[in-house]
């Protein structure tokens, strides 16, 4: 018994002498079985530390029969400490083992570093803040980010529903601004990659007036952004279409939040001259909490997420992919959030995944 308390105590203070991890391989590119392109899933691999659940994640999307991944690429995590110094392992690990698995990645970039933002002594700020002397740090970033993975990633994101207050660094928003940093992140991701696809927007659908503290409704807002000159930086629009309580037939109307919502977004890129450019839903989705006033059952949180992604292929030409949040969290999120969840933090799968992995496969087809 001593002599094992001394090895043990051994492997306590000489971790080096402990057995190394094994090591994750990418292994061999696969291909997505699919009978339906348009389905996607927002991945939340940014705090997710081992590789191998990287890997575990992926292969389970391509399994479902996904072809698109929506993933967040933090600056704040890739460039923490100083302008030009990166943090690339993370990010390397994520990229390489989606193309293994054959899926397309749209990368959502942003969020700020402590030394891109204002002392915190003199003026305490969120990640989100972004200040207008910062643009061209973000803009070298998203440079960085788009020559590093040129032939791997091909469609980035620029920033998340600037038009909520929490997203805009708790500040008035401001549509002018956003076409402002969307202007210097597209610059600087053509120069890096000419073929790059720029999707802008990623607004929230919210029902905010002007004024209010906490945003600004998504279709005045992006009505700013094209008085703004914003269609001359981007290529394809970035699109939150949640369905909250409704099922995703359900008609749109202006004052009504819900998936079909995404139909009056068009009709702004259509009126301002953009009907070539496509649209990406990058976030959407039901959610099945038992005690949430947005929430559905469960039953019914499975046929409306396979029939959105049915209704957009069928009555969306100018939707390319559809991308439901959220595959999986790598813990428990402890609140409503957990049923927005296609997989367990254990990777069990739930009856959403199934479904859907029926419905891309062309299984709900056959049987």
């Amino acid at each position: 018994m001593a002599r094992w308390r001394a090895l043990l105590l051994l492997i306590l203070l000489f971790p080096r002498l402990a057995p190394p991890r094994p090591l994750v391989i990418a292994g061999p590119p696969r291909v997505v079985q699919t009978a339906h392109p348009i389905v996607g899933i927002h991945t939340r691999l940014t705090d997710e530390v081992e590789e191998w659940k990287i890997q575990r994640s992926l292969q389970m999307v391509r399994e479902m029969g996904a072809t698109w991944i929506v993933e967040f690429f933090p600056w704040s995590y890739i460039e923490p400490f100083q302008s030009g110094e990166f943090t690339w392992s993370h990010a390397d690990a994520v990229v390489s083992h989606a193309e293994a698995q054959g899926l397309t990645i749209i990368a959502r970039l942003g969020t700020v570093p402590e030394w891109a933002r204002p002392d915190p002594d003199t003026e305490p700020t969120t990640w989100n803040y972004l200040d207008r002397e910062h643009i061209p740090d973000f803009g070298a970033f998203v440079n960085a980010f788009v020559a590093r993975y040129r032939e791997q990633v091909d469609h980035i994101i620029i920033w998340n529903e600037p038009n909520l207050s929490f997203e805009w660094g708790y500040r008035p928003v401001d549509p002018a601004g956003y076409v402002e940093l969307l202007a210097a992140a597209c610059g600087a991701a053509k120069a890096a990659n000419p073929d790059i696809i720029v999707l802008a927007g990623a607004l929230a659908p919210t029902l905010e007036p002007e004024g209010s503290p906490a945003g600004l409704n998504d279709l005045l807002y992006l009505e700013q952004m094209y008085l703004a000159g914003a269609a001359r930086h981007f290529d394809a629009l970035s699109v939150h279409a949640y369905g909250w309580a409704f099922s995703p037939e359900e008609p749109p109307g202006p004052d009504v939040i819900n998936f079909r919502r995404t139909e009056l977004v068009r009709e702004i890129m259509v009126e301002n001259g953009d009907a070539h450019k496509p649209v990406y839903i990058t976030e959407a989705g039901w959610n099945d909490h038992p005690r949430w006033t947005k929430a559905v059952r469960p039953g019914q949180r499975v046929a409306y997420t396979v029939a959105a992604y049915a209704y957009a292929e069928r009555h969306w030409p100018w939707t390319k992919a559809v991308a439901m949040w959220a595959f999986r969290f790598p813990a428990p999120q402890r609140g409503y959030a957990d049923y927005f969840a296609f997989v367990s933090p254990g990777f069990i799968p739930k009856s959403v995944y199934q479904a859907v992995r029926a419905f891309a496969t062309g299984e709900a087809d056959d049987g």
